[in-house]
């Protein structure tokens, strides 16, 4: 796998003549939806194919799996141009394998709204290990708020993809409660009655487990929050599932702020079998313009997280999205607009930018004028951000990474990531 960044004057041709690679590809792969403009300092993926089939006649992916010893899954990973498994043409390049050695395991989580787009979805599945669906509410009683999730568990599970549902205490004005959590964790009926419901809506809708994601808990509720997830782990265990706790990005133990107090990383730790750390919104919808991850203040939590939860227990999150943000910033009154990796290379083609790389944070970004004279600044994320952080789990040593959210497609991540690592499927 290679990462090409772009130079004045470069053409998909004259990429491609680089590598000896084929041009057709490079623009599938990529999905450039335009490849005559290419922007100064955007990124392309070239993956190197060591062995590749010419699609026969009566070929169908699953016994061209069985003739080189692999599996659909691993074929819809090198052929993302596969819409769908049995959409193959006689005459096609198929990718069997790459040229590049693998770095390890790791498992991958996703998290999605119900109203995701199917094609999305499906394209996105063959990269995860497991699917979250965002998300169910909770009302004071301790019943739960249902969504539409039947066909997503579905979709989801014939793709060998654990679906997990998630709960959390966000309202429908899009804020997290800390009262109602309140209620949950301090009223022992209201919260053995949201267990009891959890484990039966996950039995009938064939959940594989859950995520636990309360933000912004009242500090005096530390313990008991503590208490709610091993009451949950424990209940839960015993038929069969597992439990995520969602945990805001810490650097100390003692560190202030309403985020951040009531998560006792080494408790909940403890009490959950497997822990996502929330390592985004640095930048973000009301703050200063700057990166959403910056890897610089990435290590900052993990090298916190691994002296107190066991690393084989850490997922790492990974955004999937960028800001617009607009200069200068005015605090309260400031808005950045929410961009995906794809739209934001387009806007920069749109506005003549050339995309710049910021080595600390280890992420890109362009600045330009909008029509009435006002500067922008857009971060998001490319194949070397990406690179960037998956080498964090690399060195650290965890088990996974979860990506929030799955909503855009983002096809250079998915191609960096299967080209490098071996995706844990469960079912």
């Amino acid at each position: 796998m290679i990462i090409h960044v772009v130079q004045p004057g470069d053409t998909i041709y004259s990429i491609a003549a680089q590598y000896n690679a084929s041009p057709q590809k490079i623009i599938a792969d990529n999905e450039l939806q335009d490849p005559n403009v290419l922007v100064p300092g955007q990124t392309l993926v070239i993956l190197v194919p060591e062995q590749v089939h010419t699609v026969q006649p009566g070929d169908t992916l699953e016994n061209i799996a069985r003739r080189y010893g692999t599996t659909v899954t691993q074929l819809l990973q090198y052929n993302p141009q596969i819409a769908y498994a049995d959409a193959i043409f006689p005459g096609e390049q198929i990718t069997i394998s790459l040229a590049e050695e693998k770095r390890g395991p790791i498992s991958v989580i996703g998290y999605a709204y119900p109203n995701i787009d199917r094609t999305v979805l499906m394209k996105t599945l063959p990269y995860l290990t497991y699917l979250t669906l965002f998300t169910y509410g909770i009302t004071p009683e301790g019943d739960l708020i249902g969504i539409d999730d039947e066909e997503l568990i579905r979709i989801a599970r014939d793709y060998g993809v654990a679906p997990l549902m998630l709960i959390s205490t966000l309202t429908e004005e899009g804020t997290f409660s800390n009262e109602l959590a309140h209620v949950i964790l301090n009223d022992p009926v209201v919260q053995n009655n949201l267990i009891e419901n959890v484990v039966q809506n996950m039995k009938e809708k064939q959940y594989y487990g859950l995520d636990i994601d309360f933000e912004y808990v009242l500090p005096e509720d530390r313990e008991k929050f503590v208490e709610f997830v091993r009451n949950m782990t424990e209940r839960l265990n015993q038929e069969g599932f597992q439990v995520f706790a969602a945990l805001a990005p810490k650097t100390s133990a003692d560190q202030p702020g309403l985020l951040y107090e009531a998560h006792d990383y080494p408790a909940l730790g403890e009490a959950a079998n497997r822990v996502l750390l929330m390592t985004y919104e640095w930048g973000y919808t009301y703050g200063p313009a700057m990166a959403v991850a910056p890897v610089n203040r990435v290590e900052e939590v993990l090298d916190y997280a691994v002296t107190e939860i066991p690393r084989e227990k850490i997922y790492m999150g990974i955004p999937n999205y960028g800001y617009d943000f607009m200069l200068p910033y005015i605090q309260n009154v400031s808005r950045a607009d929410s961009v995906s990796n794809v739209e934001a290379v387009q806007l920069a083609e749109e506005v003549g930018a050339q995309i710049q790389y910021d080595e600390e944070a280890q992420a890109p970004f362009f600045i330009y004028y909008d029509d009435q004279g006002r500067q922008h600044q857009v971060w998001f994320e490319d194949a070397r951000s990406i690179q960037a952080k998956l080498d964090l789990f690399s060195e650290y040593g965890f088990e996974g990474v979860g990506y929030w959210n799955i909503m855009k497609y983002f096809p250079q991540n998915w191609l960096v990531l299967s080209s490098e690592y071996d995706i844990t499927k469960l079912l």
